[in-house]
Order: C-alpha cells, then structure tokens, then sequence
C-alpha cells in the first residue's frame, strides 16, 4: 500500500487505486464524467493545491529564488488546520490503500506535488 505521486493524464499503472487531483481548477474541455477515463482524476481536492494567488505566483517563478519563495508560502498553506488535517489523513491512508496524488505541471521539481511528497514524508506516509 501507498501513495504515488503523479502528473495528472499520465497513463495509470493497473491496481493502482484512487487518483485524487490535487489543484486549483478541473481540467478545461474535458467533460466531468470523462476525468477518469482519460486518467485525470478520480477525486478532485482542491484543499492541498496553492490558493488561487499562490498559484499564479508558482507559475510565474522562473529562479530559484522566486521558487523557494513559493515554497516556503506554500508550506505556511499546509500547515492550515484543514489541509494539515488533509495531509494526516492521506498519510494514514497510505499503510492501508493504493492511491495517487498529483497534479498537471510537467516538471515535478516545479510544481507543488514534489512538496507534498515532502510534506507526506514528514507524516510517515508511505510512498511509492
């Protein structure tokens, strides 16, 4: 059992249970009852991804510098009672079921989901 953490439309692996969509927005022009089929998402939960400003600040970090700033407001995010709450639960999940977190970027190194890798970690998830 665990958790992988993956780009969002990447293929599936078989068996590999229940892709949660962590991120801002739903895809645009893919019909709602399509998500799955076309490996997108299962859940959508948009409580681990950046707030809407946040989002708009890691698109535009082009440094490192810019980067880190990011991360370091990201992290505040997930330290929220809600999304700390989030984090634990999927953690704890993770020693019992096969689940997926991900979101679209293409680079992980740049996206938000390589944090919440970190941030599961940090909560004993087991990660694939």
């Amino acid at each position: 059992m665990a958790i992988r953490i993956v780009r969002l439309g990447s293929p599936r692996s078989k068996d590999k249970g229940l892709r949660i969509g962590t991120v801002r927005r739903p895809p645009r022009g893919v019909r709602k009852e399509d998500y799955a089929r076309k490996d997108i998402y299962d859940v959508w939960y948009p409580n681990l991804a950046p707030s809407e400003a946040l989002l708009k600040e890691a698109q535009a970090a082009e440094d490192d510098p810019s980067w880190s700033r990011f991360q370091r407001k990201y992290i505040a995010e997930m330290k929220k009672p809600e999304a700390s709450r989030s984090l634990d639960l999927l953690a704890a999940l993770s020693h019992h079921a096969e689940m997926a977190v991900g979101c679209y970027c293409e680079n992980e190194s740049r996206c938000h989901r390589s944090i919440l890798r970190a941030l599961l970690l940090q909560r004993g998830a087991d990660l694939a």
